[in-house]
């Protein structure tokens, strides 16, 4: 009898269904779960504030459309739906290829590639010498309400962006970043690369974001900011010419409104990778101060 049942004979009823017959499925069960709830939080990063996020909604809308057409009886509908579900599985690749290029980026510059490479403590010596360059210079083009926008590379090489540019390979200085987008010079118009802290291009062309839920107010250096992080995992650092604020890109996300002790930070948290990496440089500066004591 249905009412008869315990709480012993549900738990059994659903450990049947579910096939955990051993202690084992169960700790199989609880890996498989949270692997999926892991690749389904990531993917809802990955699309979160992006055009993707609107295509997403648009499929769930047609979805649940279809299913109730079919319960409604409404045939024709529901199988025109079918169709346009069908078409757009073989669209994905080409409608997502801006955020599934970011992911497969993402993950080919995860992996063991933290535990394999470090930064010596010269390297991060020279990241941190040209952070501050890069505040220096955003503050005062900032105060002089000179428009700016550079573009730091990380582990996505971006060297189409570089060769539309003129070729510089200069040392990284806040006198010569003031110096480039100072109006009327030759490099002004167009964005700096920044690699391995050296200039490495300026006058270069970006392409210009496509969301086109932007904020009107949001000029051109901020969208092609926008559109260089949508395709690589760049740091761009825009200095506005009407309003004089600093912001960064990043992810194909904007942050405004920066002060220049607030952008040192942000730099300084994609720059000098993670915890274990200080960690490291720690340590290393610990062992040789006990020997420099011996």
């Amino acid at each position: 009898m249905p009412g008869s049942m315990t709480i012993g004979d549900i738990f059994s009823y659903i450990t049947n269904f579910l096939g955990l017959n051993s202690p084992l499925d169960i700790i199989r069960l609880i890996i498989e779960i949270s692997l999926i709830s892991y690749v389904v939080y990531k993917s809802i990063q990955l699309v979160r504030e992006t055009r993707a996020l609107q295509l997403v909604k648009g499929l769930f809308f047609i979805l649940i459309f279809s299913k109730l057409s079919e319960i409604l009886g409404l045939k024709t509908i529901a199988y025109l739906l079918k169709g346009t579900i069908q078409l757009f599985g073989f669209s994905l690749i080409v409608i997502f290829q801006p955020e599934l290029r970011r992911a497969l980026e993402k993950l080919g510059s995860s992996g063991f590639q933290d535990i394999m490479l470090r930064k010596t403590d010269e390297d991060r010596i020279k990241t941190i010498s040209a952070i501050e360059a890069i505040v220096k210079a955003c503050t005062v083009l900032s105060q002089e309400y000179i428009g700016a926008l550079i573009i730091i590379e990380r582990v996505t090489k971006i060297g189409d962006i570089v060769n539309t540019g003129t070729q510089m390979d200069a040392m990284l200085s806040s006198e010569l970043l003031v110096n480039i987008f100072t109006p009327k010079t030759p490099l002004h118009d167009g964005a700096v690369i920044i690699r391995d802290n050296t200039i490495k291009a300026a006058a270069c062309y970006l392409p210009l974001t496509q969301n086109a839920g932007l904020s009107r107010e949001l000029g051109t250096r901020h969208r092609a900011a926008l559109g260089i992080t949508e395709v690589s995992d760049a740091i761009a650092v825009v200095v506005s010419e009407e309003s004089g604020k600093i912001s960064y890109a990043h992810s194909g996300g904007l942050t405004r409104n920066l002060t220049p002790d607030m952008l040192r930070k942000a730099l300084t948290k994609f720059l000098l990778n993670s915890n274990t990496d200080r960690k490291l440089f720690t340590f290393r500066k610990v062992k040789q101060d006990e020997q420099a004591n011996k």
